[in-house]
């Protein structure tokens, strides 16, 4: 069976609302429940989310949709940012781009990309250690952490070039048995579902 990690679609950008707590904008939303009509979404048997308040909104949206309870794993947040507060688009781009290029040192206080990525990594395989291989299960999260998280998967080094397309709301798919990556980043209303 396989797994989905899925990132949080657009979400209200307000610099003065500490970046974890942002919620899903109108159109995040719309892109959410519009994937929630997909068959993939009705199949999931376990959801498990970060903790923060856009990835939770998504995952219960997904949630109502399949009927299963959201399991939230705090340590499954997007790579902390707090050192820098809100940064400007152009400005966090470039941070981003920092990030993964150096992916064991700190940008300006961020946590550094290969303890996101152990952090990422080891809570995705303590969920799956109690998780029953041929139940579909999700992860909804972040595309850094994603992204990092898929590198690992495909035994790559971490680098931006396997990071989502811009806007959020994207998912890729691996096999429970092998964590072989099946699906590459995929729009979450696009997806077909899994063979």
């Amino acid at each position: 069976m396989f797994a989905l990690y899925i990132t949080h679609p657009q979400v209200r950008i307000d610099p003065d609302v500490p970046v974890p707590q942002w919620g899903l904008s109108e159109v995040g939303a719309a892109r959410a429940r519009e994937a929630a009509t997909r068959p993939w979404a009705r199949q999931l048997g376990r959801i498990v989310s970060s903790g923060e308040r856009k990835a939770i909104e998504t995952a219960e949206i997904l949630a109502a949709e399949c009927g299963v309870p959201i399991d939230i794993v705090e340590a499954m947040h997007e790579n902390d940012r707090s050192a820098t507060g809100f940064l400007a688009p152009p400005d966090f781009e470039n941070a981003a781009d920092w990030f993964f290029a150096n992916p064991y040192q700190s940008f300006k206080g961020w946590e550094r990309a290969i303890d996101a990525q152990m952090r990422i990594i080891s809570n995705v395989e303590a969920a799956l250690s109690r998780h029953d291989p041929q139940i579909p299960i999700a992860f909804v999260g972040h595309g850094g952490v994603g992204t990092l998280l898929k590198c690992h998967l495909e035994d790559k080094p971490i680098a931006r070039q396997g990071d989502q397309p811009p806007g959020g709301g994207n998912l890729f798919c691996f096999d429970l048995a092998n964590r072989a990556i099946s699906c590459d980043w995929t729009p979450i209303e696009d997806w077909k579902g899994w063979a």
